[in-house]
């Protein structure tokens, strides 16, 4: 319990110091104008208070992420703990602040386009194909995932190909209505339902007193299986993840603020990593020892563990809310998941997104091509997720590196973090089967000789940029408020 609790409240003193830290580093403009007035179209580039933006943001970046990945990664033990605390201050929350604060400064221009300019042309079509890929696939997963849960909590009452149905349509107007339409609407209660939800088992298990384990020499890592990478890829949301570079821009079009960049992106990347500590340490004291959650992931996935957390601590009542609570979290996902790929597209081949007609004509095939992909095993499309996640979340590190490489301010917030996990990317895909299945030995060879001639072809093109005297944002000259 006390490892816990002392894990939560590492992540809050880390936004009070290390974020404000990161803040004044980067070096907040308050009177300069942001895309949410500059480029204000009424569809995507709307002003919107701090509260909403926030709570947005926060249904933005959180899908299954820091629910299920946690559970998976409580079979590793209090280590698991270590990681969301760590990973979450010193690298996601950056990640999260640097990707929305660039994006800001460049007319709310989304990571393909922050790569383009940043890390070289050629990055563009990359990161592009990537992130659409990366978005593609959680958009689909993000259809499974709540219909699943859906379905099992009305107890079959309704079928799964209508839940799936209707969370497509769903996901069909959120994409293309304006974003103050459905998403600002309706994402302050959903994030008050996340929130109490979170809350609401945080809090049953602190008063029933449930075993969480402590962290000790020994008992660091009791499942006894291999961290090194698959820990990081197990839980990325809530600790570090790609996703959240995708998402950010949607926000960074509507934040009124510089000012406000710390609460809507550090902030809420915090108050993530916060659900992660709660649904990891649910996992590792609810089911009687990692024997016990093994056995139910094994029969009932993730899933089935939040239903029964849930009901054993807040009570059937209590417990729907909270799976509730759960549900919302890949629904409110999938949904900026659609929108982002769109807007990535319509970036990338110069379409203007202010008509009906031409938002209807990216999206529709996005829509299809998911269809489709709801019909491959939720368990092969993860794997890849994973790791397309942890990917495009180095390629953003890098990013704001550059970025502030050549500011001349601290780059090693970024670039410590992103050198880390480069090494991991690599690594885990030269070893995993869904990649090229080589021993670990020599996939930890290859891990640090590619991340060396990477991080070497970095800062090559860094000290080109900075002698180039590569603009970092975009001019606003003249700009007034109306």
């Amino acid at each position: 319990m006390y490892t816990f609790l002392a894990g939560i409240a590492l992540l809050i003193i880390g936004y009070f110091t290390y974020g404000k830290f990161i803040e004044k580093m980067f070096g907040v403009k308050e009177d300069r104008a942001t895309p949410a007035y500059v480029n204000n179209d009424g569809v995507d580039y709307v002003p919107m208070s701090t509260p909403k933006n926030s709570l947005i943001q926060l249904l933005n970046i959180a899908g299954t992420g820091p629910v299920f990945g946690p559970i998976m990664g409580a079979l590793y033990g209090p280590v698991a703990f270590i990681w969301i605390v760590i990973g979450c201050i010193f690298a996601g929350a950056v990640h999260d602040y640097l990707t929305g604060m660039i994006s800001i400064r460049n007319r709310g221009a989304h990571l393909p386009e922050l790569a383009s300019k940043f890390l070289g042309k050629v990055m563009k079509h990359v990161v592009n194909a990537f992130a659409v890929l990366l978005l593609l696939l959680v958009g689909t997963v993000f259809v499974s995932t709540p219909a699943s849960l859906l379905h099992v909590l009305m107890d079959g009452k309704i079928a799964l190909g209508l839940i799936i149905g209707a969370i497509f349509i769903y996901y069909i107007a959120a994409t293309l209505l304006p974003v103050d339409k459905i998403i600002g609407r309706l994402y302050p209660y959903f994030g008050a339902l996340l929130l109490i939800s979170a809350l609401g088992v945080g809090i049953g298990m602190v008063v029933t007193g449930a075993p969480i384990p402590e962290l000790s020499l020994t008992n660091f890592h009791p499942a006894n299986a291999p961290i090194l990478p698959l820990l990081f890829f197990t839980i990325s949301c809530g600790a570090l993840s790609g996703f959240h570079a995708t998402q950010t821009p949607i926000i960074s079009r509507t934040t009124q603020n510089e000012k406000q960049g710390r609460k809507i992106f550090y902030g809420m990347m915090i108050t993530e990593g916060v659900i992660a500590m709660i649904w990891a340490a649910a996992g590792m004291s609810l089911f009687n020892g990692y024997n016990g959650l093994n056995d139910i992931l094994a029969a009932g996935g993730p899933g089935a563990v939040v239903s029964q957390a849930s009901t054993a601590l807040l009570g059937a009542i209590g417990g729907t809310l909270a799976v509730l609570g759960v549900v919302v979290l890949p629904i409110t996902s999938g949904d900026t998941a659609f929108r982002s790929a769109r807007m990535i597209i319509a970036e990338y081949i110069n379409v203007a997104q202010k008509k009906f007609s031409s938002r209807l004509w990216i999206a529709v095939p996005l829509f299809v091509i998911s269809a489709v992909l709801t019909q491959i095993d939720f368990n092969l499309l993860w794997r890849y997720f994973s790791w397309a996640n942890q990917a495009t979340a180095v390629i953003a590190l890098f990013v704001g590196a550059m970025y502030l490489y050549i500011a001349r301010k601290n780059y090693y917030v970024a670039l410590v973090p992103g050198s880390f996990m480069l090494v991991m990317v690599i690594t885990y895909i030269l070893n995993a089967p869904i990649g090229f299945g080589l021993s670990m030995s020599i996939s930890w060879i290859g891990g640090f000789i590619g991340a060396a001639v990477l991080i070497g072809l970095f800062f090559r093109a860094a000290k080109k940029a900075r002698a180039n005297n590569l603009p970092l944002e975009e001019d606003v000259t003249g700009w007034k408020a109306a």
